[in-house]
Formats: C-alpha cells, sequence, structure tokens
C-alpha cells in the first residue's frame, strides 16, 4: 500500500510538470489575443480560450487571484469576438492592459 502512495504521488509530480511545460507564456497569449481580435474567426481563437483556461489553472494554483480574473475577462472578449457576430473586427480588447499589469 505504501508502495502505490509513493507511486501515485510521483506520477502526480511528474504530471504536473508535464502539464506545466504546455502552458503558454503570457507574450504568446497576449500576441494572439491581438491577432484574433483582428480576425476572430479562426481557429486559432478557439484554441486560445483552451491555452488562457490552462493558464488560469496556473495562476490559480499560486493564488494570484488578480491575474486569474483578468485572463477571464480576456477570455470572455475573445469568446464575445469569436461568437456574436455584431461586433466589428476591428474590435479593441480592454482586457490586455489588465493582463498586462497583473500577470
Amino acid at each position: 500500500m505504501k508502495f502505490l502512495t509513493i507511486l501515485f504521488l510521483k506520477f502526480l509530480f511528474l504530471s504536473n510538470f508535464l502539464m506545466a511545460e504546455t502552458i503558454p507564456k503570457k507574450s504568446k497569449i497576449l500576441k494572439l489575443s491581438s491577432d484574433c481580435f483582428k480576425d476572430s474567426r479562426t481557429q486559432l481563437c478557439k484554441e486560445l480560450v483552451s491555452e488562457i483556461e490552462k493558464f488560469q489553472l496556473v495562476v490559480f494554483d499560486q493564488n494570484r487571484f488578480k491575474c486569474q480574473s483578468s485572463l477571464l475577462g480576456l477570455q470572455t472578449e475573445i469568446i464575445e469576438a469569436n461568437f456574436f457576430n455584431n461586433f466589428s473586427n476591428e474590435r479593441i480588447s480592454l482586457m490586455i492592459p489588465y493582463v498586462i499589469k497583473n500577470c
């Protein structure tokens, strides 16, 4: 039983380490977000929503709630730009400065 517990803990730590490597950096998220607001109908924007979600989980584990809230706001803007037709392609993000400041 003790062996299984140790094995499980090693797997847990190893999987968290591997997951952390796939999380994009803040600068990459900001660049992709800017590109998304230029053309919000691309597959890139749909994938970016998932990437921001991963980043939110990482900052939540670090108790960085201002950063997490800013990322949630940015994610919401991307979803609005992608799924609602009444927004123009020249949309400007209000949340990018908050992500820069809080993350």
